[in-house]
């Protein structure tokens, strides 16, 4: 690496950003970051200058040597990067609230990383991410990417089926949210190791094995969990519903809390409908919450990260982003939670998908871990479905096509009828037009 260590963050203007900052400056010592940049759209200026004055608040405040500077010109700020972190959202929360409004006004689930919500939200940004990749491939091609940007399997997925880049991870919260409680509920000590062995996809992992010094802890956790006396750690944008202790004793495996979607659609429905039928939406709450997050940004005398980003629902995003450089930068082969590819890796899936799982990371980027070359069968069909629909979206984001469009949505086990199908495609390619240039002659064969 150059001694001048340079990150460009795209998205700069996120909320997330300040605890990105944050993660930063506490690892000063062993990430010597020089420069930051902050790369936002037009749209997001405002924010951006908000987040720009903060963060030098914040740098002034730690009195480490990091240069800051914010642009709209993405291709200015790439110069001699080392790392690239993605933590966009085309179209923004309104965008947002589409994907989740227009699904629940046909019965379906509204999410933004789920169904039709989270195909919709692919075929926003993973055209987006393929524009960062050729500028990166052109302008500084030895910088990692470190995406962040939902939907993180999606796009990964996308990245490496089609496009030549290799530098790539996709990074969730969702592990590290489940790694902290772990480490709560078992009351370990901050000195004490802890080893997950996690696998799936993204938004679809679930924990078959949880090591503590070296000895498997995993029996007291699930037994827990699976009886009540432990509540799994949920996220703030899922309702927090227990899972039943029969569907636990039966899997074996502690699942993340996304997968209520799968294994209480009914329920999650029906909650979801009853605040879509009172007009809200998860994308209204996050809305609130983030007005209020600016006007606390704003405050010339905050110079740290405030708490109440926390209620934002995708914490410690940032913070994870920030290990993962941390450990390539200096080659420390430490343990992540991550979406790559597994070349092979695991013995009963196809060689070419992206999975989410442990790996060992250093100076070459991600290896699967060699405690997983085996996913657990049980929920082998459930994890074949959603990579196939993974897959159709990201061929549906390249081609522009209609009819990929729907082939995604019928794959998804959250959409149940053909002809609904169709009536949420259009409403949403409609709906999301300025966003989806590469559907311009789909989009104009609806009208």
């Amino acid at each position: 690496m150059s001694k001048k260590l340079k990150v460009v963050t795209i998205g700069g203007g996120s909320s997330y950003t300040p605890e990105l900052l944050e993660g930063f400056i506490k690892r000063y010592d062993e990430l010597p970051i020089s420069e930051l940049w902050l790369v936002d759209v037009e749209a997001g200026k405002e924010k951006q200058d908000i987040i720009f004055d903060l963060c030098l608040r914040m740098i002034e405040r730690a009195g480490v040597p990091i240069a800051l500077y914010k642009t709209l010109n993405r291709r200015e700020a790439l110069v001699d990067a080392d790392f690239v972190t993605t933590q966009l959202r085309v179209g923004q929360l309104k965008a947002r609230e589409l994907d989740e409004r227009i699904p629940l006004s046909y019965g379906y689930l509204g999410q933004e990383t789920n169904g039709a919500g989270g195909l919709f939200k692919g075929l926003r940004t993973i055209p987006v991410i393929f524009d960062i990749i050729n500028d990166v491939k052109e302008i500084c091609p030895n910088a990692w990417v470190i995406n962040f940007t939902n939907p993180a399997g999606m796009v990964t997925e996308a990245v490496y089926r089609h496009t030549d880049f290799k530098k790539f991870i996709g990074v969730c919260n969702i592990p590290v949210g489940m790694k902290m409680f772990i480490r709560d509920v078992l009351k370990l000590a901050p000195t004490d190791e802890l080893n997950i062995d996690l696998f799936g996809l993204n938004h679809m992992v679930f924990i078959k094995d949880v090591i503590v010094n070296g000895t498997s802890r995993f029996d007291e956790l699930l037994d827990g969990v699976a009886s009540g006396t432990l509540t799994a750690g949920s996220v703030k944008n899922i309702f927090d519903l227990p899972f039943s202790e029969g569907l636990i004793r039966s899997l074996r495996l502690l699942p993340c809390s996304y997968l209520l979607y799968y294994f209480k659609q009914k329920e999650m429905l029906a909650i979801e409908m009853g605040e879509f039928y009172k007009g809200g939406a998860r994308a209204t709450v996050v809305q609130k919450v983030e007005k209020q997050l600016f006007e606390l940004y704003k405050d010339p005398a905050l110079n740290v990260k405030p708490k109440e980003l926390e209620l934002r629902g995708g914490a410690y995003y940032s913070d994870a982003a920030c290990e993962v450089i941390s450990d390539i930068y200096n080659d420390k082969q430490s343990e992540h939670y991550v979406n790559v590819p597994h070349h092979g890796h695991v013995d009963n899936i196809p060689a070419d998908w992206a999975v989410e799982m442990t790996c060992t990371i250093g100076r070459d980027g991600a290896t699967p871990s060699s405690r997983i070359t085996h996913f657990d069968e049980k929920v082998l069909g459930l994890i074949y479905t959603i990579k196939g629909f993974e897959v159709a979206a990201s061929e549906a984001a390249l081609s522009g096509n209609f009819n990929d469009v729907l082939l995604a949505l019928n794959l998804s086990p959250l959409i149940h009828s053909d002809k609904d199908a169709e009536k949420i495609a259009r409403d949403m390619l409609l709906a999301h037009e300025a966003n989806l240039p590469n559907f311009a002659q789909a989009i104009a064969a609806l009208k």
